[in-house]
């Protein structure tokens, strides 16, 4: 059983690392010379609440790097709070967040026993932790429909995440609003994540210049106000005032026009990536 375990997880890490697409994520794979198969699946968090009671020991695997590591879940009602379970595993783990914990919110899967459920983490200790790991805390983990313990609300950043984990990011942003879209390209920047700022502008098969630019952006403020044209059906316009932070330049803040486009009234909107990041070039240059 063990040695089964581990085969699966190898596949899983090997079949993530080999193409970060849509379609690889959320096929079902299957092995002619065994009886190991996986599908990512997305499940609500009433349902993984009970796949993964407290005290539950499981395997988490980070998407974008295939590392691994295994953890206990300790408490959470609304979400997982879990810690890594040893101390070699809170060391892959700070690996993964490049040897700095981090809020920032990464796209994981987790295994458990033959199950493989789509999830996002953050990397930050708080609170109370009590195994010998050398965490000073735990952590959360968030999947589809779970909440803050805080605010009590979805976080759309973990909402994401989980997404990028099942493969369903595409179909995600193909139901957006333009103004919905503003949000979640904000999401991508402020975490980083240059596959999610894929999905939500223009010619995303070009993208050295854009990237080039907001890599250098700690964080990104936008206002709430926002004037969204109702008649317009394949461009429109949205202003919006907003903040920048980098190390460079510290804040910065202006009134940033998203051209939001479609190819056709059936067609999903991107924001227009050349438009976009002349602006943010004339902001921060």
């Amino acid at each position: 059983m063990s040695s089964q375990k581990n085969y699966l997880l190898l596949l899983i890490v090997f079949m993530l690392t080999l193409a970060c697409t849509p379609s690889a994520y959320a096929m079902k794979w299957e092995d002619e010379d065994t009886p190991i198969s996986f599908k990512i699946e997305m499940l609500p968090w009433e349902e993984v609440n009970k796949i993964i009671p407290n005290k539950a020991k499981f395997t988490i695997i980070d998407v974008e790097t295939g590392q691994r590591f295994s953890v206990q879940r300790r408490a959470g009602s609304q979400h997982a709070d879990v810690q890594p379970l040893t101390r070699k595993d809170t060391r892959i783990m700070k690996q993964i967040y490049h040897n700095q914990w981090s809020w920032k919110r990464r796209a994981i899967v987790i295994v458990i026993k033959d199950q493989v459920i789509a999830a996002s983490m953050h990397g930050m200790p708080h609170g109370a932790g009590a195994l010998d790991n050398g965490f000073s805390g735990h952590f959360c983990i968030h999947f589809s429909g779970s909440i803050t313990h805080r605010l009590r609300n979805e976080d759309l950043a973990h909402k994401l995440m989980i997404l990028k984990a099942a493969g369903k990011l595409d179909d995600y942003a193909a139901t957006l609003s333009p103004s919905e879209l503003i949000d979640m390209f904000a999401t991508a920047v402020n975490q980083g994540d240059s596959k999610i700022l894929a999905q939500t502008v223009s010619n995303a098969h070009r993208m050295k210049y854009l990237n080039s630019i907001v890599k250098d952006i700690t964080y990104l403020n936008l206002s709430k106000e926002r004037r969204e044209g109702q008649d317009e059906l394949l461009l429109i316009d949205i202003p919006a005032q907003v903040a920048i932070y980098t190390e460079k330049r510290g804040k910065v803040k202006d009134t940033i026009h998203f051209i939001i486009r479609r190819e056709g009234v059936t067609d999903r909107w991107f924001i227009d990536q050349d438009a976009l990041y002349q602006q943010l070039a004339s902001m921060l240059g």
